[in-house]
Order: C-alpha cells, then structure tokens, then sequence
C-alpha cells in the first residue's frame, strides 16, 4: 500500500512539474516574438523597429535594389498578391528589406519600390544593423564580388509571414504556385 502511496505521490509531482516548465516556457515565449528588436529606417527616412510587425499580419522579403531577377519579381507578385486579395487583405503590411544598405538608401529604395508599388514599405539602414536583423530573422545573405569590380548578394529568397502578434506563421517561396501563395496571404489576412 505504501508503495501506490508512494507512486501516485512522485506521479503528482512530476506532473506538476512538467505543468510548471510548460507554463514558464509558453510564458517566456509569448512575449518575445520572431526576430529581435531592431532599430533601422523606412523608404521616406523615418524611424522603423518591430513594432512594425506587431498589430497587422505583415510579409516581409529580403532583397536589394541592384537584384536582377528575384527581388523586382517578388516585389511586383507581392503587389498584385495584394491587389488581388483586395479588401480582404488591406490589413496585410508588406517591407521590403536591404541586404545592400551600402548602396539602398532610403530615397533609392523608395524610388525603386514606387516604381511598381505603393503597398510595399522600404526598410534601410546602417549595414551592422541590416545584419543583425537579417540574422534575427534566419536570412542568408552573401556578398559576392564579380570580375567586373562590382557585386551581387545571395540571399534568401522567400518571404516571411508574420501574424498579427507578431510571431513566425510561414513562408512563401520564390516562384511559388500563385494560388499557393495567394491561400497562405488569405490565412495570413485571418491571422
């Protein structure tokens, strides 16, 4: 008898513990959302942070200005993404952030981002802070200098959906099916 006493007693406890780590963790966890703070500037020059990215579901792609193919590609998807979504996805908030902030300044991003949209907002700034963020956020980016004496940047091409909490809620990959894309922009909306 003493035994089952015994049992149930260490059987309660390791429950309660389990329940205690659980709680810390979901505690811990919910208050920090995906990537870290960070202090930067928009397309107009203005002060940006990851308040940004709290209180509207956001997506949010990497990229810079000099980019060939995939930024302006994924730059004009995301317009018409949200153009098609309509009302449904006024709510969604779209940036654009630099990898090359040496040469993407904030009147150069703005002007290449007005060229196809007024959706999307341009993130900018000093070149440390650009790549802690894009750290922060498990973005690949590479500088590769080419035999004329300029460079590209290899960087991770899919964009980020944030929630409305500001937590991670997926990707859209580049070249992504279009009706793909546009059911995971409608959950992200619903967010």
């Amino acid at each position: 008898m003493m035994r089952i006493i015994l049992v149930g007693i260490l059987v309660v406890m390791t429950a309660a513990v389990g329940w205690i780590t659980f709680d810390w963790y979901r505690t811990q966890h919910m208050t920090r959302a995906f990537g870290e703070p960070f202090t930067l500037v928009d397309h107009n020059g203005d002060p940006i942070t990851e308040a940004a990215f709290r209180g509207q579901p956001s997506a949010v792609f990497f990229g810079f200005t000099h980019c060939p193919e995939v930024c302006p590609t994924t730059l004009f998807e995301m317009d018409g993404w949200l153009n098609e979504l309509g009302p449904e996805g006024e709510d969604i908030r779209a940036y654009f952030v630099s990898v090359d902030p040496e040469r993407d300044s904030p009147e150069i991003l703005g002007r290449y981002i007005g060229n196809v949209t007024d959706r999307v907002t341009g993130i900018t700034g000093e070149p440390d802070k650009v790549a802690e963020m894009a750290r922060s956020f498990g973005i690949f980016v590479r500088k590769v200098d080419l035999d004329n004496g300029d460079y590209t940047i290899d960087h991770t091409a899919s964009i980020l959906m944030i929630d409305s909490s500001g937590d991670f809620a997926g990707t859209i990959a580049y070249g992504e099916n279009p009706d793909n894309a546009m059911a995971k922009l409608r959950r992200l909306a619903g967010s």
